[in-house]
This record gives C-alpha cells, sequence and structure tokens, in this order.
C-alpha cells in the first residue's frame, strides 16, 4: 500500500512538472487581458469617422454587451458554450460528451472547450493542440474564472475572437463583413458570424459561403434550443440567411488613400514619441474621404487626358482648411505604383507662384498695388532675367506685374529688397526650411514643397494670421484612452491684416483676368498665382476661397521638361476641377478686401473743402436755376 501510494505521488509530481512546468502568468488584471498577445495595429479614420484602413491585423473599438442587441452574444453562447453561465471555466459535462462522440467517430469532432477556455487558448497559450496544452488551457480558465466576472469574460471573447478574413472581434468583422457595427447586426448576421470561430479561415463568408451560411443555420437551431428565439423567428431567419455586402471591406482604395495613410501614421508617430508603439492605435484625421477622392479623380484625369499630350507624368494636390486641417492629400497617381509622397517630400521650383511671398515683402516695406515698376530688359549682377513668351510692357504697376507675371518686376522688387529679406519673409508664412539667399529666390528658384508653399497662402486668406497644416487630430486607443487631442493653436501674426488682404486682391485679380483664369470657379470668388519652372519641368496652381486652400504641382519624377505646360494651364485646370466639385455644397463667400486707407489730416482737410466748395455750388446753380 506504501509503495503504490508513493508511486502514485511520484506519478503525480511526474505530470504536475510534465503539465505545468511552462505554465504562463496570468495577467494580474482583467485590463491587462485586453493588450495581451495583440499585434500593433493602427486604425485611421477620417474627419467624419469613417474607417479608412487598419495597418495590421483588423481589430477594431471595443463594444460592451451593454451596446450589443442581446442575440449578438447569445449566439455565440448558444453555439460555442452552452453552459457557460453555469459552469466554472470548463464544462466537465461537455468534456465527456465530447470525448464520446470523438470515440464513436474515430477521429477529433467535438472539443469540449468552453468560451473561457478558447480565450485562454487565444491569449495566453500557444496553439499546439496537446493533451499538455488543453490541461494547462483548463487551469488558466479556471483561474481566470475567479478573478473575472462571465460578462466581462464574455465581452473580452467577443472583442477578441478572430473571426476570418484577418478580422479580430466582433466590431471588425462586422464592417468587415457587413460594412456597419456590430450595434447595428440583424439576428441572421450575428448567427453568421457566431458560425466562424470553428474555422475561420475555412468559413469565412467572402470564401465559402454556403458552408457558413450552413454552420450560421445550425447557430440559430442552438439559440432555438435554448430558448432565447422562438420558433417563427428561427424559421423566419432561416428563410433570409445573411449575405456579406459586396466591397465593405474596411479598408479604402490604397491606391487613393495610400499617401494619406503613411502621412497619418508619421505625424502620428511624431506626435506620441515612445507611445507611438502602443498596440491598436485609433487615429482621427483631417482628410474628407469624399474629397479625398475627388481630389484623385481630378488629378488621374487630367494626367490621363491633357497630361498624356503634354509628357507630364505624375501629380500632386493637397487641400487644406483655413485653419490648416488636411482633408485631401495626392502625392501621385497611385500609391500602389509609388510611396513617395509628391506633396509633402517632393522639393521642386516653385518659379513664380513664389512670387506672392516677394510681393508680400515688399508690401510690408511700403510699396504697395499701384507702385509702379518699368517692365524693361535687367542685369542683376550678371543675371539677366526675361519674361515668358519675351517683350516688355513698360511702366507697369505691382498688382498688373503680379496679375500677368512680370519676370523683371520681381527681379527688381528682389533686388530693392534684398534676398535675405525675401527669405525672412517665406519662413514667416510658414516655409520653414533654409533657403538660399540669391538674386534668382524672386523667381522661385529655390526647392519647396507643395505643402509648403500652399501653407504660405493661407496668410493671405487669414488675413494675416499664420497656421500650420496637420493631418491628425486625435488618436486613442482601441479602449477609448486619448493619447492626444489637437487643441486650436497660432502661429505669431505673419504680416499686418491690410498687407494681406491687398495680397488677397491682387491674387484674386489673377485669376479674374490675368494667367490663372482657368482656375476661375462658376459660383466662388478665388485668389491665387501659377507658377512654371525653367523649360517646363514644374508646373504649378496655388489658390484658396473662403472655404478651401488647395495646391497642384504637375511635373515629371525625372525631371524632365513637358511640352510647353504652364501653371495657368494644366494645374490650373486639376485645380479648377477637384476645387468646384469641393464647393458643390458650400455657400458662396466673399474673399476679404482691403480696409478703407485713413486719411492723413491734410487729406481730411482738402476733402472738407472740396465738399463745402460743391455745396456752395450746388446752392448758387438752385439760386440761377431759379
Amino acid at each position: 500500500m506504501l509503495a503504490l501510494m508513493v508511486a502514485g505521488l511520484f506519478a503525480f509530481a511526474l505530470f504536475w512538472r510534465w503539465a505545468y512546468h511552462d505554465l504562463p502568468e496570468l495577467p494580474e488584471s482583467g485590463s491587462a487581458l485586453w493588450e495581451v498577445r495583440r499585434e500593433p495595429a493602427v486604425t485611421i479614420l477620417d474627419a467624419q469617422g469613417r474607417t479608412l484602413t487598419v495597418r495590421g491585423p483588423l481589430y477594431a473599438e471595443a463594444v460592451t454587451l451593454d451596446e450589443l442587441p442581446p442575440y449578438v452574444p447569445q449566439a455565440f453562447v448558444a453555439i460555442e458554450d452552452a453552459r457557460f453561465y453555469a459552469h466554472e471555466g470548463i464544462d466537465w459535462r461537455a468534456i465527456m460528451r465530447a470525448m464520446l462522440v470523438n470515440l464513436r467517430a474515430g477521429e477529433i469532432e467535438q472539443g469540449g472547450s468552453t468560451l473561457t477556455m478558447q480565450l485562454i487558448k487565444n491569449l495566453v497559450l500557444s496553439p499546439e493542440r496537446t493533451i499538455r496544452r488543453k490541461v494547462q488551457e483548463m487551469r488558466l480558465a479556471r483561474a481566470l474564472e475567479q478573478r473575472l466576472a462571465k460578462d466581462e469574460i464574455l465581452e473580452l471573447y467577443l472583442n477578441r475572437v478572430y473571426l476570418g478574413e484577418q478580422a479580430y472581434g466582433i466590431e471588425a468583422a462586422s464592417r468587415r463583413y457587413f460594412g456597419k457595427p456590430a450595434t447595428e447586426l440583424t439576428l441572421q448576421e450575428a448567427a453568421l458570424l457566431a458560425a466562424l470561430p470553428k474555422a475561420p479561415s475555412r468559413l469565412a463568408p467572402t470564401v465559402n459561403l454556403e458552408e457558413a451560411q450552413a454552420r450560421a443555420q445550425d447557430v440559430l437551431q442552438a439559440m432555438l434550443d435554448e430558448g432565447y428565439i422562438d420558433s417563427l423567428t428561427y424559421l423566419s431567419a432561416v428563410a433570409t440567411p445573411a449575405v456579406p455586402i459586396e466591397g465593405a471591406e474596411i479598408v479604402a482604395d490604397p491606391a487613393v488613400f495610400g499617401h494619406v495613410y503613411d502621412a497619418a501614421i508619421a505625424e502620428a508617430e511624431s506626435l506620441l514619441g515612445p507611445d507611438a508603439t502602443a498596440p491598436d492605435l485609433v487615429v482621427v484625421t483631417t482628410i474628407d474621404a469624399d474629397l479625398q477622392r475627388a481630389a484623385h479623380a481630378a488629378v488621374t484625369s487630367g494626367l490621363e487626358g491633357a497630361g498624356a499630350q503634354l509628357d507630364a507624368g505624375q501629380a500632386a494636390l493637397i487641400a487644406m482648411d483655413l485653419d490648416g486641417a488636411v482633408r485631401a492629400m495626392v502625392g501621385g497617381t497611385d500609391y500602389l505604383d509609388s510611396q513617395f509622397n509628391r506633396a509633402t517630400q517632393a522639393l521642386r521650383q516653385p518659379g513664380s507662384a513664389f512670387k506672392p511671398v516677394v510681393f508680400a515683402a515688399a508690401l510690408e516695406a511700403g510699396y504697395d498695388p499701384a507702385s509702379t515698376f518699368e517692365d524693361e530688359p535687367v542685369d542683376i549682377e550678371g543675371w539677366t532675367p526675361e519674361n515668358f513668351g519675351g517683350g516688355y510692357r513698360g511702366r507697369i504697376t505691382l498688382e498688373d506685374a503680379l496679375k500677368r507675371s512680370i519676370n523683371t518686376v520681381a527681379a527688381q522688387l528682389g533686388q530693392a529688397l534684398g534676398a535675405q529679406t525675401i527669405v525672412e519673409m517665406a519662413r514667416r508664412l510658414g516655409i520653414d526650411r533654409d533657403l538660399a539667399a540669391h538674386p534668382s529666390i524672386a523667381l522661385g528658384a529655390e526647392e519647396v514643397t507643395l505643402q509648403e508653399l500652399t501653407t504660405a497662402y493661407l496668410v493671405f486668406a487669414n488675413d494675416g494670421r499664420a497656421r500650420e497644416p496637420f493631418l491628425v487630430s486625435e488618436i486613442r486607443t482601441t479602449r477609448g484612452t486619448v493619447l492626444y487631442r489637437r487643441e486650436p493653436r497660432e502661429r505669431a501674426p505673419a504680416l499686418l491684416r491690410e498687407h494681406a488682404r491687398a495680397m488677397s486682391t491682387m491674387l484674386q485679380a489673377v485669376v479674374r483676368d490675368g494667367t490663372g483664369q482657368r482656375a476661375q470657379l462658376a459660383r466662388h470668388r478665388a485668389a491665387g498665382k501659377t507658377g512654371t519652372s525653367q523649360n517646363s519641368r514644374d508646373a504649378w496652381f496655388i489658390g484658396y476661397t473662403a472655404h478651401l486652400a488647395a495646391g497642384v504641382w504637375v511635373g515629371n519624377d525625372d525631371d524632365t521638361a513637358m511640352a510647353n505646360v504652364t501653371g495657368g494651364g494644366l494645374p490650373a485646370m486639376i485645380w479648377n476641377d477637384f476645387m468646384t466639385a469641393a464647393h458643390r455644397d458650400l455657400a458662396p463667400q466673399p474673399l476679404a478686401a482691403p480696409e478703407p486707407r485713413r486719411r492723413s489730416e491734410r487729406e481730411e482737410g482738402l476733402a472738407a473743402f472740396y465738399s463745402e466748395l460743391s455745396a456752395r455750388f450746388e446752392a448758387a446753380l438752385e439760386d440761377t436755376e431759379g
């Protein structure tokens, strides 16, 4: 007897060591289980909260049992663990039943795992199917049941269960297959999702709809057996099985949105620093998905149409609200072909699109739109700039010089102001990179990005107040913890309001009857400027309305010349196509105009004198007529 007891203890010790020697630690708190074994994933939302993509596994924001229709958790319980609320993590009755079924079948047909055991297997243990792992699974399931309430376990399960097509959790799967949140699932849709844990890859309704629907009917039968639904509801649900919505993928077209994804993730990493590695981030962007599609359509149609005959191979577009929020960003024609973002990364010569920076510095130095210069040949230290198309106009105002994009006047202004003054103005307007202070900077010879130059024009649209462009408005975890939320902010004023309004008036003239006429909008007043670099290697149009600012660049990645493309041609047409779509439902609003100049005391006195003289003349005329 003693020998048997010793042998039994020895066998038990061996079993203990064999089964539990590498038993993982169970997290101390239930909240920690939400983060266990989760590959980092980032969900990108647009400004309206619409999911654009998920980088990594498809996780969505967690949903609670209270938010779900009752039949959603009931469907999973009925088919996966009918006695979930009765056992303590291990359902011995189900295990014995599974053993009998498997013995009769001669193969494993049932596993007897509870929802708690499945959760442990998915979150804590390795996926290997051995007796030792099953024993560990049972022990940890008991431990988990002692730490968490049943509803907490079920909620965790529903948010972490794998449901095929890279979708983890009920919310991600609902959006993936049905294009809507889990809170709006129908009974049939809930049954189809509850059918998937048995074999999520094989039963995914996008892969094997017929078998998935057959399994969903088993789910409905189990719900009927457990009393969750009545016979009439069962028959109605079986008669109208759920079907996934075609095109309900959780991701938007990467060819259209890919550059936005990269830019948003890069900005989020910059904002969060070390916290950027936290799993399951939700990044809320300022992008309007509808405007993004309109922007991409304008770029691609422009290049496929006129651009095809003009040797124009690439284009970029960026659009911002007047507060700096980026509403659309097209970094190239197709992200799948090239991930290089030409809106934020490409350094190109802006040509005359840079002239507003020069003219703003001139206004600040005491010139005004009516100041005159001679449009004539100039020689600045051996540099002899010429006008586009040749020819000279003689005496001309600054307003006309900007409207007609006269190079000789801009060069003279640059010489009078000094190149360093222009560099400093560019920096104040938002072009933060180092620009070389040489005479040709006045004609846009220094390279900038499309985003930088468009940001500079925001100053003119905002009465001289500078704005900082931004793409990310909020970052949180899928459980709702806010890691970052953008607060309203302003840079220091870059220009006096009177100078900004004068610039805005001159830029409106460019669109009204100058080089930018192709950018005119039917119902909205627009201001902007064209730009073309040497030999048509780059062509630009930057402009704004009272609602939106946008910039367009057209060129070739290898810097080869286009066939006489100018900023007033293809870029202005692309800008017009996009802005027309963007303003379709917006009410027209006037752009800011210069305030009337205050008259001096001498001018006030003269005005009063002439007013009195006019009144006396009118009185004398009345006497004569009488």
